[in-house]
């Protein structure tokens, strides 16, 4: 990869020690300027609100706040000073209805551990590189779930734009 993160700053947000400081490496060794840390949910949206980051990197499941918890906080609390900003979830479960959940949440990108340093380098690549347009509806304010445009799609037309 041939990105320049000097200028970003990364929230990682995770429980375990290890993890967080693996995370943080790998970051590093990517060359992110600033990176912040948290242990669980409810920390990491006290950092988030304070440091305002770039992106926030969070693992799924932590006690007492998890970071799907810590998605819906970011993206309908009054008080976030950033709903769009870009959240990458990890997690050890890859089933669908996970995924999916995630998706439904607010989450931008999806990350299964184990991962590699380049899968974490393309995951934020590709926030910085190719933005979603946020959506706002009654049940759901995040990232457009749809990544592409199907020209054969012959289902109903739910976007203002078709």
């Amino acid at each position: 990869m041939s990105f320049k993160f000097e200028r970003l700053t990364v929230l990682v947000v995770e429980d375990t020690v290890p993890m967080r400081k693996l995370i943080c490496s790998v970051l590093e060794t990517l060359g992110v300027g600033t990176i912040h840390t948290a242990e669980e949910g409810q920390e990491g949206y006290i950092k988030f609100c304070k440091e305002n980051p770039d992106i926030v990197v969070t693992d799924w499941h932590m006690i007492p706040v998890s970071g799907l918890d810590l998605v819906k906080k970011i993206r309908t609390d009054k008080k976030s000073p950033n709903k769009t900003v870009p959240i990458v979830m990890m997690t050890g479960y890859s089933a669908m209805p996970r995924v999916s959940k995630a998706r439904d949440e607010g989450t931008t990108e999806f990350l299964v551990k184990p991962f590699s340093a380049n899968d974490l380098a393309k995951r934020i690549a590709y926030v910085i590189n190719k933005p979603r347009d946020f959506i706002q509806a009654d049940d759901f304010f995040g990232p457009d779930r749809r990544r592409r445009v199907m020209d054969n799609y012959k289902g109903p037309l739910k976007r203002g734009t078709d």
